[in-house]
């Protein structure tokens, strides 16, 4: 008996040490502070930057311009000028999203343009068939710009370069710098020009190429973040090997988002001939400038695997009300490209910002 008590005694003193503790494992979590939990929230939700950015810019212009400028003419003007930069955006989007650049994307939006206006009427061929011909060049140019990348391991940034120049160079080649005038396409090939085409509400007007944008970045929000393809588009992103690891099959998906963007910007060529009504080889030459712009402001970040196709749209949307809000006030319009550069350095910061805390 006074074994048994002996040999429970370490066990009793065990307990009264632990007596006092408490059975639950030790919490290091700590309450987050104001600043911490919006920079969480703005880690999770990428296009709520632009699109805060974007109502302020709306209200500083309203403000000063009054309802001149929240006119229902105004705001769809904005949506007019804006309408190419966002379907190119849209094809620079995917690249960025998966670390990559894509300098190309202007270049071969106008070759393709300049392709379905020759072949209608340097070679006669249908209108219908010609815009074919046209989106089949924009995307062998997004496959060759994809096959460089992921299979023999180019930087992305040196190969969509060195395409910007041979396209740019096969568009005067080709088109000997010949413009085809607006007069002609409506007379002989007038769905050249569907997408200058417009619809009136009230005082609103909308182009086919805006209606265009908004159907796009509606469909591409959609495939991004409800489908398998937008998902490991996302992963190689964030991390190729791991992706790789999870079976995704990286090179395919690198040139499969090439070659969408390269047939993106064929479209985009389609409605810069609406835009402008004419074939013109010298049109929309910064546009790889410009689509980059809406990207970055639009808060995707260059690192890839972040980032929201909203966004973009928000982020060409401030360049527009800025581009349009100061020409209405009448200042210099260096004021424009001034103000811009601070809005990219600054968006480039915040995504920096977010990355190291969220991190």
């Amino acid at each position: 008996m006074q074994q048994e008590v002996k040999a429970a005694g370490p066990s009793q003193e065990f307990e009264k040490v632990l007596g006092g503790s408490s059975n639950q494992v030790a919490s290091f979590e700590r309450n987050k502070s104001v600043i911490e939990r919006f920079q969480h929230f703005l880690h999770s939700s990428p296009a709520a930057v632009p699109l805060i950015v974007l109502i302020l810019s709306l209200v500083a212009f309203g403000a000063i311009l009054g309802g001149k400028f929240f006119s229902a003419f105004t705001l769809t003007l904005i949506l007019q000028q804006v309408a190419i930069v966002g379907i190119v955006g849209a094809a620079q989007s995917l690249v960025i999203l998966t670390a990559g650049i894509d300098l190309s994307v202007g270049a071969i939006m106008v070759l393709s343009s300049v392709v379905m206006g020759q072949f209608a009427f340097r070679y006669g061929l249908p209108p219908e068939i010609a815009v074919l011909c046209g989106f089949i060049v924009g995307g062998f140019c997004g496959w060759i710009n994809g096959a460089l990348i992921a299979w023999m391991r180019l930087p992305p940034f040196i190969v969509t370069l060195g395409m910007w120049q041979i396209v740019l160079a096969s568009n005067f080649l080709y088109s000997a710098n010949e413009t085809i005038r607006a007069q002609d396409i409506e007379a002989n090939a007038p769905i050249l020009q569907f997408f200058g085409n417009n619809i009136r509400m009230g005082g609103a007007v909308f182009t086919y190429g805006v209606i265009a944008m908004v159907l796009l970045v509606a469909l591409l929000w959609y495939v991004l973040n409800r489908t398998a393809w937008g998902r490991h588009l996302y992963a190689v992103g964030d991390d190729p090997d791991a992706a790789e690891l999870a079976g995704v099959n990286v090179k395919r998906m690198l040139v499969s988002v090439y070659t969408l963007s390269g047939l993106i910007c064929a479209l985009a060529g389609w409605a810069l001939i609406g835009r402008i009504g004419s074939v013109s080889p010298t049109a929309g030459q910064f546009a790889n400038i410009e689509s980059i712009t809406a990207v970055v402001i639009g808060g995707l970040s260059l690192f890839g695997g972040r980032g929201s196709i909203l966004g973009m749209l928000f982020g060409a949307l401030i360049v527009g009300v800025f581009s349009l809000g100061l020409r209405l006030i009448g200042t210099d319009p260096q004021w424009t490209y001034l103000l811009i550069g601070v809005l990219i350095i600054g968006a480039v910061a915040i995504d920096q910002w977010i990355r190291k805390v969220a991190g």
